[in-house]
């Protein structure tokens, strides 16, 4: 599958690859609620550095939980190098909710210092 889900802390590392769209949206919805109640964790790292693509449906699934998260106190931040994926997140507004690092690690650090 274009999903893997790890716990990492008191977060959720979510690490998607290929197309984000309507087709891999549902099913990305559905494991991340499962895991994010199931792990009982704060935070959600979306890590799109293996997505080629990202729609409408994608940007969804990022907001939805954004507002999952927001409710529970909790941080999302999303790590991502591509130019072309970053301009998408600056076109659909989401960058002015949720912080964007290159990568994953600079994404933790991020997390462990709103955490601290």
């Amino acid at each position: 599958m274009n999903l893997e889900i790890k716990k990492m802390g008191d977060t959720l590392l979510v690490k998607i690859f290929g197309d984000f769209d309507l087709e891999l949206a549902d099913h990305c919805r559905r494991e991340i609620d499962r895991n994010y109640e199931k792990e009982a964790v704060k935070n959600i790292l979306f890590d799109l550095t293996g997505i080629s693509f990202i729609d409408s449906s994608g940007l969804g699934v990022i907001l939805g939980r954004y507002r999952k998260v927001k409710e529970n106190e909790g941080n999302v931040v999303i790590a991502s190098g591509d130019s072309r994926i970053i301009k998408l997140l600056n076109l659909s507004g989401i960058t002015r909710l949720i912080p964007v690092y290159p990568n994953t690690a600079q994404a933790l650090k991020y997390l462990a210092g709103k955490v601290m």
